[in-house]
């Protein structure tokens, strides 16, 4: 990359988010698979080519439209994510100009220095997820430490999946002088981490019921039994 200004890591939530993808082709379509993994409101397919059999399930979803013909500057205005990914370099190149004109974030498949959003290695276990990025110096390294942090992040989804769960329900009741913000780093001690990752239901039953306040010992079998079999 001719940048080597170190890029800001940041999660988009892309709900009630509008996107474009320009180009259909192997890489626009991974990016559009994982682009629809993400949930947005809405997005716009564009190729100046038929479809390939391979398009047709992932442009058949509800949110998709898909649309013949090349990319106009009206196509990318209040877009919020940006995918220029035509076999055409020239063309991904106007694509991403007209990106950072309109201050529009704007991934570019070739060049990617010319857009303004570096796509990482993500690993994902449940509720976690870690992106990994070498600034465009290696990609192919990016995806090799992924499945070393993927067996990482395994045995600590059931961790997050419960905390998420229990946060709330504890932030929920009356605090005094902090009480929920202690409880809640003891959640996160490896003791509880442990005893999730072994699968020993029982004894984190136990240690739950000794760290929660009594208002929640209605919620412990229930979750546990909802962490166990979802991430079993």
């Amino acid at each position: 990359m001719e940048n080597h200004a170190p890029l800001y890591p940041v999660f988009l939530s892309l709900k009630y988010q509008r996107c474009l993808v320009v180009g259909l082709g192997e890489v626009g379509l991974r990016k559009l698979s994982h682009l629809l993994d993400c949930k947005p409101a809405s997005v716009l397919a564009l190729d100046t080519e038929a479809p390939s059999g391979k398009a047709l399930p992932l442009l058949e979803k509800s949110c998709v439209r898909f649309e013949r013909r090349a990319c106009l500057p009206e196509d990318i205005a209040g877009k919020s994510l940006v995918f220029a990914a035509t076999g055409n370099r020239e063309e991904n190149a106007r694509i991403a100009g007209l990106c950072l004109k309109m201050g529009i974030l704007c991934n570019c498949a070739a060049p990617p220095s010319l857009g303004n959003v570096f796509l990482p290695a993500v690993a994902r276990q449940g509720r976690l997820a870690a992106a990994l990025s070498t600034g465009g110096a290696s990609p192919a390294l990016a995806r090799r430490w992924r499945g070393e942090i993927n067996a990482w992040l395994a045995p600590r989804k059931r961790a997050a999946h419960l905390l998420g769960r229990l946060r709330p329900l504890l932030l929920d009741l009356p605090d005094n002088a902090g009480t929920s913000r202690k409880i809640l780093q003891k959640l996160a001690s490896p003791s509880l981490q442990r005893r999730l990752a072994r699968g020993d239901a029982e004894s984190c039953q136990t240690w739950l019921a000794a760290e929660l306040p009594v208002e929640l010992h209605v919620h412990i079998a229930p979750l546990l039994a909802e962490v166990f079999d979802d991430l079993s």
